[in-house]
């Protein structure tokens, strides 16, 4: 247990000189932070030599592990190069146009435009301002309304956390008027009694269908959805709902906005997750895998309609008035190349593709454990289910904090995993191994059942 009390031990320094955002605090209070040094391959160090099985890819994004050689000399080279530039008044470095372009090659879409940010926040912040900039300049400034789904998660700026559908923005008095909260696509949670899982999927078209009717269409923006939920706790939508979802927005004229921050970049075996759930989305939300974690960025890359009528509407006005003093950062966007390219060609892709197997069968093993309900996702990214009654699905208490417990007890074990809700979730790095995976399960077992123990 690490030492809190001593006034100069790394927690106790930790605890007293930083604020955190989501954390535990009651596990920080009793356990302190762990501070970590350094990373070896999918592994993390802290300061007292214990090293951890990362099984969280540090938050998503740290896919290529953290000591990949390429990514870390593309840094380099750059800094030496061209340290920081921005990309207003009609400059951008070398690295941001040719990124540019490379995004718009692997992307679903024949040409587009990109916009860059620093973070999955702002790209979705971003975004809702191109909408409202772009309705305004055509001649319909009451379209201002956002759908997003309960339990989704867009960001923590005050637009995108009001995209967000997480109870926890009460506190802030989000979200704003104007974000609407569709159903969570979750159909072993939500759906009823003798309901199939198609029946579940229309109910969400009907509940789509009302709610433009209600609204009124020309008030809508877009609709904007993750393809398979990342911090809701790993929700893969039920079958058909984007192909019963997309040809409603269409016909009433309203974006299909793809949030692939977390499963863009090869996280659901495909380079894009509205590829692995057959959907063409009008533009995409990006970041994280991006830049493998090696540097903050992110994107909004607008497809041809959007592109077209956001340039006329900026070549209107002379400009679009936003943006941020890192967008499009040489060195970023040194990286975000070399990321691209490690994960489609040099394996990391591949490798996904080649695990999932191994790591589907590890989430079916644990899911016959009898505090397990459901175990879910698509390619690297799972979530296991804690429930007191398996057969009811009934939770446990919240006051016993069970997801908290076994990622406490997780990271006693050396493996660091993810409280959701009453989840644990895993997102392992697309480096992993066969053997690192039966690692990651077996550590992940002796977390479960020790918590079961206590708690069941």
């Amino acid at each position: 247990m690490p030492d809190t009390s001593t006034p100069q031990s790394w927690e106790a320094r930790a605890e007293a000189a930083s604020f955190y955002g989501f954390t535990d605090l009651p596990t920080i209070h009793e356990r302190g932070t762990v501070v970590l040094t350094h990373g070896e391959g999918p592994y993390v160090v802290d300061v007292q030599g214990r090293r951890y099985l990362d099984a969280n890819s540090g938050l998503w994004n740290m896919v290529a592990g953290f000591d990949h050689p390429g990514l870390a000399a593309a840094a380099k080279a750059q800094y030496d190069r061209f340290p920081g530039y921005h990309a207003f008044f009609g400059r951008m470095s070398d690295q941001t146009v040719m990124l540019s372009e490379k995004l718009i090659e692997v992307s679903p879409f024949a040409r587009g435009k990109v916009f860059y940010t620093n973070s999955g926040s702002e790209a979705n912040d971003t975004l809702v301002k191109m909408l409202w900039f772009l309705n305004r300049a055509e001649g319909r400034p009451q379209a201002r309304k956002i759908l997003t789904r309960k339990n989704s998660y867009h960001g923590v700026t005050v637009v995108s956390a009001s995209m967000t559908g997480k109870p926890y923005n009460d506190v802030f008095g989000l979200p704003l008027d104007g974000f609407i909260h569709l159903g969570c696509p979750h159909y072993w949670r939500e759906g009823r009694d003798g309901e199939s899982e198609a029946d579940y999927t229309a109910r969400l078209g009907a509940e789509l269908e009302d709610t433009i009717a209600r609204e009124g269409a020309a008030s809508i923006a877009a609709f904007v959805a993750e393809p398979v939920m990342g911090a809701g706790g790993v929700i893969v939508p039920p079958e058909g709902y984007f192909q019963t979802i997309a040809p409603i927005l269409k016909r009433h004229g309203i974006p299909l906005v793809s949030d692939e921050v977390i499963c863009g970049f090869g996280r659901t075996g495909a380079v894009w997750g509205c590829q692995s759930l057959d959907f063409m989305p009008d533009a995409i939300i990006a970041s994280k895998a991006m830049t493998a974690g090696y540097f903050p960025m992110g994107a909004v890359i607008l497809g041809p309609d959007l592109a077209d009528r956001m340039q006329d509407a900026a070549e209107a006005i002379e400009e679009f008035p936003h943006g941020f003093t890192a967008s499009g950062h040489p060195v970023g966007c040194a990286i975000a190349l070399k990321a691209i390219d490690v994960i489609l060609n040099e394996g990391l892709l591949d490798n996904v593709r080649a695990l999932t197997p191994r790591f589907e069968a590890g989430m079916a093993r644990l899911a016959q454990m009898d505090h397990i309900g459901e175990a879910r996702g698509m390619g690297l990214m799972g979530a296991l289910e804690a429930v007191q009654d398996k057969a009811g699905k009934v939770p446990f208490d919240g006051s016993l904090s069970v997801s908290e417990r076994i990622a406490n007890a997780s990271t006693d074990a050396g493996l660091i995993c993810r409280p959701l809700g009453q989840a644990v979730v895993l997102c392992p790095p697309f480096i992993m191994t066969d053997a690192q995976m039966d690692e990651m399960f077996e550590k992940l077992e002796q977390a479960l059942t020790r918590v079961f123990a206590e708690v069941g």
